[in-house]
């Protein structure tokens, strides 16, 4: 597994999507906090599964820090394309969330207004009334999708208690010009076989974004009994998505 990022910034990284990405983490980084415990996390097995932050609120930077780090870093000079929300787990999860996003944004617009802001979320962000008023600040956002029913979403992403699969999909088929991540996987579980397919193309459709990016396992995963699926069966996915949901779907490899 990959060590937890130790700061509030982290990079500039090269980014198979993003470019060069410098990275902001808004979760602790001495034990994984999410609202998801995916089989496939390259920070591992999740410690504090919860949607709800009260209880870790001391363990999250503040939102004078993150912004000054930010700051300082739009005025170096650092070469980076993005600046991207990601980090060791749900970054829309901090409550300070939509301030944050609001400052960056101002700032970025400030100091280096080439440079786009990116989300990375794994989408329960979405459920938050605040955080999806964030979104005005971010250029590109992207939601996670891995499973196109609810037994396979708890079996891949086992999130958090009373996080429903289809509230999560129908608050993103409100929300416009979003980019949709899957990670696709063989094994158990796997979510490339026809009927997962089939139900992931349907849920596809609903949210209708501007483009889908699948990829699969590149790093060491926590969970054994699940295997990378290869290069030409991303590109036969690809195509079939493509051709059942006229929506562009976009493969991405090591």
């Amino acid at each position: 597994m990959l060590s937890l990022q130790s700061g509030i910034l982290y990079g500039p990284i090269a980014s198979r999507r993003l470019g060069t990405s410098l990275g902001i983490n808004l979760m602790p980084t001495t034990y994984k906090l999410c609202s998801f415990n995916c089989v496939y996390c390259h920070y591992g097995f999740t410690d504090r599964l919860t949607m709800d932050m009260k209880d870790h609120m001391y363990d999250l930077p503040h939102l004078g820090d993150v912004l000054r780090e930010v700051e300082r870093a739009l005025r170096s000079s650092t070469a980076f394309d993005y600046i991207t929300f990601s980090g060791n787990g749900e970054p829309t999860l901090h409550r300070d969330f939509p301030e944050i996003a609001a400052g960056i944004h101002e700032l970025r617009n400030r100091l280096r207004p080439r440079v786009r802001i990116a989300l990375l979320s794994n989408s329960t962000g979405v459920l938050v009334r605040d955080m999806r008023r964030a979104l005005r600040y971010i250029d590109v956002p992207y939601f996670k999708v891995d499973a196109g029913n609810e037994v396979l979403f708890r079996r891949i992403n086992r999130p958090a208690s009373g996080v429903v699969f289809d509230e999560i999909i129908t608050r993103l088929s409100r929300l416009k010009d979003i980019y949709i991540q899957t990670v696709l996987m063989a094994g158990d579980p796997s979510n490339v076989d026809a009927s997962a397919l089939a139900d992931y193309f349907e849920v596809i459709k609903r949210i209708q974004p501007r483009e889908v990016q699948i990829y699969s396992l590149d790093r060491p995963v926590p969970d054994m009994h699940i295997r990378r699926v290869q290069p030409a069966d991303l590109d036969r996915i690809a195509e079939q998505g493509n051709n059942e949901t006229g929506i562009v779907f976009r493969p991405f490899y090591l």
